[in-house]
């Protein structure tokens, strides 16, 4: 009778932990706000879906606190990439996004990256991406095969962003001839430069970006769609060749399926390393919860926003798996492209 008391005693305690779990973040967030950082300057994607998060996370934590977004661009996103996993507070009061590049910067040895992916506690994204490169009209550059043969100088927001990264994969990898100009805040700064002329391309802009930001240049040939950066083809571009599908050796193919694997993060959210386990599921419960919100899906709709989620645990497994097989080999020959 002891035996069966105490295994149903067992039973109730390990029933009642999830709701301890949650009431337990209920307490600590009921009454606070949660800021919610950006990488890169206002106006830009990553800072328009962050914005977005923010309008309608906070009534899926428990607790429903207020989530403020804030903006602390710099490096392509590698200073708040740095300060999330150094300094953030580790109470599950601060996360962020920055670039989906950003936590494999270490393995390439990308400098100024002082902190280690695997640690963070990845709470989703908001989106499973596909890049693109792109030329402006006045570029001459018409296919993905004239930037083999001819200058195209593209705008960049830091070492670590998509933006500076892929053109020179691209470079490296395919011999396309991109120039890269550096030192821009944010995407909408290098969207701002192809209109006065400053840079003739961008190359690692997302398509649901475009589509979101500049549908009306894609519509009136402003600018042309020279390549797909992904692993698979967007529905909405079948006749853009996919840069997987340039690849001429095996080498070459598992390059760019190392750099392109990033895709699937393609608006990733993390908090510090150290956030109370229940505060993290708390936070990865919401965001789930928010990507099928109903009023959150619409608004997205309106403004052009694409929704394809991944869960925190999708992202936490995928950074874990990349470090762990990708070879040394291949991490040197990528980070002495990426120089």
């Amino acid at each position: 009778m002891r035996y069966h008391a105490s295994i149903a005693t067992l039973l109730t305690i390990f029933a009642a932990q999830p709701a301890c779990a949650q009431s337990s973040a209920a307490d600590f967030y009921k009454g606070k706000s949660i800021d919610l950082y950006t990488g890169y300057s206002v106006g830009g994607a990553y800072d328009v879906y962050a914005r977005l998060v923010a309008r309608y996370m906070g009534r899926h934590v428990p607790g429903n606190p207020i989530v403020v977004p804030r903006n602390m661009e710099g490096a392509g996103s590698l200073r708040l990439a740095n300060w999330l996993y150094q300094v953030a507070p580790k109470d599950g009061l601060a996360f962020g996004t920055f670039g989906r590049g950003a936590a494999f910067d270490p393995l390439l040895g990308v400098q100024g990256a002082a902190f280690d992916p695997t640690k963070y506690n990845w709470i989703g994204s908001a989106n499973d991406e596909v890049s693109v490169c792109v030329a402006w009209n006045t570029s001459g550059i018409a296919t993905i095969e004239d930037a083999m043969t001819k200058e195209l100088i593209v705008g960049g927001t830091g070492g670590s962003a998509d933006t500076d990264q892929f053109p020179k994969i691209m470079n490296g990898v395919l011999g396309t001839k991109m120039k890269l100009i550096v030192g821009y805040p944010g995407g909408n700064d290098v969207n701002l430069a192809m209109q006065r002329g400053e840079v003739k391309g961008r190359c690692g802009w997302s398509w649901s970006s475009v589509k979101s930001t500049q549908a009306a240049w894609v519509r009136d040939k402003t600018i042309t769609v020279l390549v797909q950066l992904s692993l698979a083809k967007h529905p909405d571009l079948p006749d853009v060749p996919l840069v997987m599908d340039l690849a001429k050796t095996d080498e070459q193919k598992l390059i760019l399926k190392t750099i392109f694997a990033r895709q699937v993060m393609g608006r990733p959210y993390a908090a510090p390393p150290g956030v109370p386990k229940e505060r993290v599921d708390a936070l990865r419960k919401a965001f789930d919860a928010t990507m099928k919100d109903g009023e959150f899906l619409a608004e997205a709709d309106k403004i052009g926003l694409e929704i394809t989620a991944v869960p925190g645990e999708k992202i936490q497994a995928l950074v874990s798996e990349i470090y762990k097989n990708t070879t040394p080999e291949i991490a040197k020959k990528i980070g002495a492209m990426l120089k």
